[in-house]
């Protein structure tokens, strides 16, 4: 068993950080997931969804590149998608073997519900930290965040 001190010896090491840091984010990520309404989306296609929705009229292409996974693979998930009414395709305004991808108002819907119930259960969590570790955490946030776009 790890003790408190080896805890806090071992986050002193960027290695340490790296394992404490993974094995929490994973957990919350799951915690979160769970928040998710009674929809059947897929994690790929859900952030393949929001990905539409920040990128407005993006191409399958730049989609993949974006999310990191194969033009092919993408193209599926787009399918995938469409088929439910979540996206639409329309052809590129300016490259005519291009089409882009834009999301539907139900898409839109569907993923302002989604946000919604994970900022709420977010929200909950939060009022059980004492107001410094709220501190503390409005100041990891920005960090966070550059962290996932490296």
């Amino acid at each position: 068993m790890v003790t408190k001190t080896q805890q806090q010896a071992d986050l002193r090491s960027d290695a340490g950080l790296a394992s404490a840091l993974r094995v929490s984010l994973a957990r919350l990520t799951r915690r979160l997931r769970r928040q998710a309404a009674a929809h059947t989306l897929t994690p790929t296609q859900f952030a393949t969804l929001a990905a539409v929705e920040r990128h407005s009229g993006i191409t399958p292409g730049e989609l993949a590149e974006l999310e990191k996974v194969q033009p092919p693979s993408m193209t599926r998930v787009i399918a995938a998608l469409e088929e439910r009414g979540l996206v639409s395709r329309t052809p590129h305004p300016t490259d005519r073997r291009q089409v882009s991808v834009t999301v539907t108002e139900p898409a839109q819907k569907l993923l302002k519900e989604e946000r919604r119930r994970k900022e709420a259960w977010l929200t909950q969590r939060l009022k059980e930290l004492t107001p410094e570790e709220r501190s503390i955490l409005r100041q990891a946030a920005p960090i966070l965040e550059k962290l996932s776009r490296i």
